[in-house]
Formats: C-alpha cells, sequence, structure tokens
C-alpha cells in the first residue's frame, strides 16, 4: 500500500490588490481570520503568502495577518509625485511562486 504525498497548495496575494478590491472597491471590511479558515478550508491552502508594502505605522495591521496565519513578504514603498504610496509587489510574488513551484 502506498502513501499518497499530501499536495501543499499555496496561496499568493497581493495586498494592496485585496484591499482596492474589497475595501475601497465595495465598501466591504476584510475579516482576515475568516479569510484564512476559508483558504484552508475550501481551497486546502496549506501556506498563505501575502505581499504588502511595509509602512510603519501599520504594524499593528501586520501582527495580526501574522496571527491570522498569513506569511508576509515585506516590499519598501515610495511615493509618486501625486502621493500615492506604492510597494510593487508583482516580481516578488512571481518569484515567491517559482520557488515554491517544486513542492
Amino acid at each position: 500500500m502506498s502513501m499518497k504525498k499530501k499536495e501543499i497548495v499555496y496561496a499568493f496575494i497581493d495586498a494592496n490588490n485585496l484591499h482596492l478590491g474589497t475595501t475601497k472597491g465595495l465598501g466591504w471590511e476584510v475579516d482576515y481570520k475568516k479569510f484564512m479558515i476559508w483558504l484552508e478550508d475550501k481551497a486546502n491552502v496549506s501556506d498563505a503568502y501575502m505581499f504588502i508594502g511595509k509602512i510603519e505605522e501599520h504594524e499593528k495591521l501586520y501582527s495580526h495577518l501574522q496571527e491570522c496565519g498569513f506569511i508576509l513578504q515585506f516590499k519598501p514603498v515610495s511615493k509618486s509625485q501625486d502621493g500615492q504610496i506604492k510597494g510593487n509587489v508583482d516580481t516578488d510574488l512571481v518569484f515567491q511562486a517559482m520557488l515554491d513551484f517544486p513542492n
């Protein structure tokens, strides 16, 4: 009898896109604990990476996300001329997916 290897399922989340699509776009408040439970129960996610710009005054949010089970991947942020804060995480997200692909 052969033991079937447990499949590892990863989630790669762009925190800013999640925020813009829910809080700003729809007016919803994300319950990150429930979101993590949903990822685990419905999508069998074992590791959920959240790619997020690092802003000092958001340390409380980062702690909460980690307590909910997210693996945070920080990106330094920059400020554009129009005052927009940007932490371009796309490259980091793809790179992490490439690293985890063999698993």
